[in-house]
């Protein structure tokens, strides 16, 4: 039986990171150990009410990645699975934090693979410091005045700041 080798090892990062976090950014830079080049795909999700446009996320991506190679930022509307089909990457690189995202992520994969036989996801478990982070959470908390500094990248530090001035955030 012949076993199939990726030539070119690309990932789709899929997420709506609204906002990106440092918990995002440290499974981005530990799959870019594993792959040759990670895409990180800011999707629409007409589901979800978002703080930040699609455009500042991916901004905000682009600023934090800047002059690293290997790391690309895109944007997408529709199936996950039209842009592998597009891009032709066949690899989903997924974080998972705890049990709770197991059944979700599991969903999501099962889904994908029935779309299309081979596409693969890659699972990365949270670095324990960002174990409890969120971007649901991390809005939250900021809204209310609260200390998100150190959970999200600096320049995204800056935007919710500009966002949220009550309390001041440091």
């Amino acid at each position: 039986m012949a076993i199939e080798k990726f030539e070119n090892k690309v990932a789709i990062y899929p997420g709506s990171f609204d906002p990106i976090t440092n918990g995002h950014v440290d499974i981005i830079k530990r799959g870019s150990r594993i792959f040759d080049k990670i895409i990180v795909l800011v999707a629409y999700n007409p589901n979800k009410s978002s703080l930040f446009t699609v455009e500042q996320r991916c901004e905000f991506i682009r600023e934090i990645f800047e002059g690293v190679e290997g790391i690309q930022v895109d944007c997408h509307d529709g199936l996950l699975i039209d842009y592998l089909k597009k891009t032709g990457a066949s690899t989903i690189l997924r974080g998972m934090r705890a049990l709770s995202d197991f059944e979700y992520e599991f969903q999501m994969a099962l889904m994908n693979r029935r779309q299309t036989k081979n596409i693969e996801t890659v699972f990365l478990m949270s670095g324990f410091r960002w174990f409890y982070t969120s971007s649901k959470l991390i809005k939250e908390v900021a809204s209310l005045g609260g200390v998100v500094k150190g959970l999200v990248p600096e320049n995204v530090h800056q935007k919710l700041l500009e966002k949220f001035p009550i309390g001041n955030n440091k």
